[in-house]
Formats: C-alpha cells, sequence, structure tokens
C-alpha cells in the first residue's frame, strides 16, 4: 500500500517537473511547486489546486530566496518529507557569439544547479517542525559524460559547457549532503537522465537514436519512474547514488 508523502518540486511546470507532478498527485501524494507565478502551477491540476496540488511563489535566484520558500510552506502548513530539486533557467545556458560562455553565465549556471539546491535543503532540513527525510536532485547524463560534438550541428551553443559542468557539481553536492545529512536520517540521491523526446527535429532524433545502445531518446512517459522509485521505501538502502537513466547513452 502506498504511504501518502508531501513532495516538494522546484520547477515544477516544466518538462520533466510536469510530468513528476502528475505522477505523485496521480498516486494520493499532496505536491507543493515553487513556481514565479501562481497562475501557471495551478494550470497543472485546476481541479486539484488548494486540495492536493499547492505553491510557493518564489523568484529561485533571488537573494534569500530559500527563506521566503520556509515562511510559505509553514504558513500553509506543508512540511515536505520529500525535496527534488528540478529548477532550471535557460537564460543561463546563453554563449557568446563568438562560441564562448560568459563568467556570468557559468555563475548563474553553478547558482541554479549547486548553490540554491543546497541552500534550500539546509533551510528545509532546520526548519520547525521539519519531516523531511529524502532529498532528490535532478542531474543529467551531461554530469556524467560531455556531449558528443557529432550530435549537433553547433556544440558550443547546442550543449552549452557551463551546463554539464554545473550538472557534475550537483552530483558531487549529492554525495557531500548524503555523507553531511544521513546522522539526521535524510537520504540524497540524483537522477541524471538522457534526452527526452519532444521538441526536436527529425534528422537531430535519428542522429542521438544512432549514438546510444537502446536506439531512442527517453519517453516522457518513463521520466517519472526514477524520482518515483527514489522517492519510495523501495529505494530505502539508497543514498549517495546518482542513478542513470540514460537509454545507455554513458556506457560508451
Amino acid at each position: 500500500m502506498h504511504k501518502s508523502q508531501t513532495i516538494f518540486i522546484t520547477g515544477g511546470t516544466g518538462k520533466i517537473g510536469s510530468r513528476l507532478v502528475r505522477h505523485f498527485l496521480g498516486q494520493g501524494d499532496t505536491v507543493v511547486i515553487s513556481s514565479r507565478g501562481i497562475e501557471s502551477a495551478r494550470a497543472l491540476s485546476p481541479e486539484l489546486f488548494g486540495k492536493s496540488l499547492f505553491a510557493v511563489e518564489v523568484d529561485l535566484e533571488a537573494d534569500g530566496a530559500e527563506k521566503v520558500i520556509s515562511a510559505q510552506l509553514q504558513s500553509q502548513g506543508l512540511y515536505p518529507d520529500v525535496l527534488i530539486h528540478n529548477a532550471r533557467n535557460v537564460a543561463n545556458l546563453a554563449v557568446g557569439e563568438d562560441g564562448i560562455s560568459r563568467k556570468s553565465a557559468f555563475a548563474a549556471e553553478y547558482m541554479m544547479a549547486v548553490a540554491i539546491p543546497y541552500l534550500i535543503t539546509m533551510e528545509l532540513v532546520n526548519a520547525n517542525g521539519s519531516k523531511l527525510n529524502n532529498v532528490i536532485h535532478i542531474a543529467s547524463m551531461y554530469g556524467v559524460v560531455p556531449p558528443n560534438p557529432g550530435l549537433y550541428d553547433d556544440p558550443a551553443r547546442q550543449a552549452p559547457i557551463q551546463y554539464g559542468t554545473a550538472k557534475a557539481g550537483m552530483i558531487h553536492l549529492t554525495k557531500e549532503l548524503a555523507v553531511r545529512l544521513a546522522p539526521q536520517g535524510i537520504r540524497v540521491n540524483a537522477i541524471s537522465y538522457g534526452g527526452v523526446e519532444g521538441r526536436v527535429s527529425a534528422d537531430f532524433l535519428a542522429r542521438y537514436s544512432s549514438l546510444l545502445p537502446m536506439g531512442r531518446m527517453l519517453r516522457e512517459d518513463e521520466v517519472a519512474g526514477p524520482a518515483g522509485f527514489l522517492a519510495s521505501d523501495a529505494s530505502s538502502g539508497m543514498t549517495g547514488h546518482n542513478l542513470i537513466f540514460d537509454g545507455g547513452w554513458s556506457v560508451w
């Protein structure tokens, strides 16, 4: 029998985040997401909003965002059991006209992938009445291996170096926090996803599919599986692990 939990997901309105929201709502959990606007959160499930779907309105990149999150959660009587760090900002992936990523882009992407998740986690760990026992980082196969240049027409811009570098930092943050939070009974794991089908050209899809053992991109209906596993008691013996879910991309 499923044990109902409260799941807090940063960036819950995007491609992966919205799939996670639907998965956890579907199994009877209470889901809270962070969003810059309440209406985008409400649109995920209007019939459940305010019942089992809630939102905290916050700009994660603003100073003190973690305290805003904690205050809004407590004001709504919401105490997450599971925290999933999924937020991203595509503006941080900008590359200069010369193909070089600027220092500001590196700093912003690192903040989003490493520093902000760390600060939110520690704020919720130390919050009054905290029930947090499980943290999941949404990483990427590009935090494990670098991009294959043969996949892209313009690798510098289509696979910006700051993205994979920051995700590698997120994977190491997973290991650091797994050690540091273990005495408090908190597990910390990561998921490194491969490419998910959707907004890509037929040519890109063919090239991508030819470069990995499974011969296809991940389907959108597959992405919630590993998160559901890590959020459940089925993974109770796991911490500090990076669960690679990439169709075999990183094995060669």
